[in-house]
């Protein structure tokens, strides 16, 4: 073989050696890149979830799925700025989750939901939310226990909430002044003492407004029947026997300072039925208060042509034990219950465990008013 052949045999072993080092690096490589990424996928947290504390599972082989910390809720104000004793909410209701409740702004950031009630940021309400641009999922709970007649403003919340917190049975929180449950076991005091009834009709009143419907109604009322009114700018009533003192009375004057759907306040929860008092309502229609009592449970204003004839319809009581008597039949099933603010955030820790959609009502104001 002459010098020149040789030179080429030479060239192509070269080429060839060169071409299976590159294809064995190259393989190498391959490799090392499965391994990382191998590690990556079993090693790594997750990071599709929004979580303040890293998932932990139970030290066990055969463990169930992990433990996500409770939800985190923040009350951006106390309600009417006075602060609230505050339960767990499994001790409330037995066997349901709890949330962290709390009212430290600083946990803005991290919170699962913000509840505002609406009442303390009425008078500035965009200057007084929480900050924009909130955290990402984070929910945000509209919260008013009055009725639209006393809640200003708003129009101007308009695009901000994701959910509703109110006595409106439509709300995705609902939370009524009252209610009525089953006894849990036999009734202890189902009957009502009628000995201990020696008055007629009373009425507590702290907004009193000369042209508001309810005080017209009085006003006629009156001169065909006793009413005592307590309150401001009449009898006063000491707060810690109120209740003592309204027992004595056969009727009370359930009258709401505004006629709304489903708004039935402590007038009615609180008022008349704690005292064992016959309720004589003015508010939501006689169907609206039926889907919350039993219609043998009240007597409601428009089921008499003027107040002189229910005037004489609760004379006609006054004198008809067994008829009056027949107001409280209900109480031997059933019993009347009322809110609290403990347990009305705890129905917000319920609802927002169930519902995780991150939803916008477009207008707190058309769907209130």
């Amino acid at each position: 073989m002459d010098s020149l052949g040789w030179a080429q045999l030479q060239r192509s072993w070269r080429f060839c050696l060169t071409g299976l080092l590159l294809q064995l690096l190259l393989a190498v490589c391959f490799f090392s890149y499965l391994r990382v990424s191998q590690n990556n996928a079993t090693g790594s947290p997750r990071s599709g979830l929004t979580i303040m504390e890293p998932v932990t599972m139970a030290p066990s082989v055969s463990a169930g799925p992990p433990t996500l910390p409770p939800l985190l809720i923040l009350l951006w104000t106390w309600p009417f700025n006075k602060p609230v004793a505050l339960s767990r909410c499994s001790e409330m209701q037995p066997g349901s989750a709890d949330c962290q409740l709390t009212a430290n702004r600083s946990m803005y950031p991290q919170a699962d939901a913000v509840i505002v009630h609406h009442w303390d940021i009425s008078s500035r309400p965009q200057s007084q939310l929480p900050p924009s641009p909130r955290p990402p999922g984070q929910r945000w709970v509209w919260f008013s226990l009055e009725s639209p007649s006393n809640c200003r403003q708003l129009k101007a919340l308009d695009g901000y909430f994701n959910l509703t917190m109110s006595y409106r049975r439509d709300s995705d929180i609902f939370t009524p002044y009252g209610w009525l449950e089953t006894w849990p076991g036999q009734p202890a005091d189902g009957q009502v003492n009628l000995s201990a009834k020696t008055k007629l009709v009373a009425w507590v009143v702290s907004n009193w407004k000369a042209d508001s419907a309810r005080v017209q109604y009085y006003q006629m009322l009156k001169t065909h029947l006793k009413v005592d009114v307590y309150g401001k700018a009449h009898m006063p009533l000491a707060r810690k026997t109120m209740m003592e003192q309204l027992a004595q009375y056969k009727f009370y004057l359930a009258f709401e300072n505004s006629l709304h759907p489903d708004y039935i306040t402590e007038k009615l929860w609180k008022n008349a039925l704690q005292a064992w008092a016959v309720p004589v309502v003015m508010g939501p229609s006689r169907s609206g208060y039926e889907q919350f009592l039993p219609p043998d449970a009240f007597i409601h204003v428009e089921d008499f042509q003027s107040p002189k004839h229910l005037a004489e319809y609760l004379q006609l009581l006054d004198k008809d034990h067994a008829r009056y008597l027949s107001y409280f039949r209900w109480r031997e099933t059933l019993r009347p219950r009322t809110i609290s603010w403990a347990l009305a955030f705890c129905k917000a820790c319920w609802k927002l465990q169930q519902e995780s959609r991150y939803q916008t009502v477009p207008s707190i104001a058309a769907w209130f008013t």
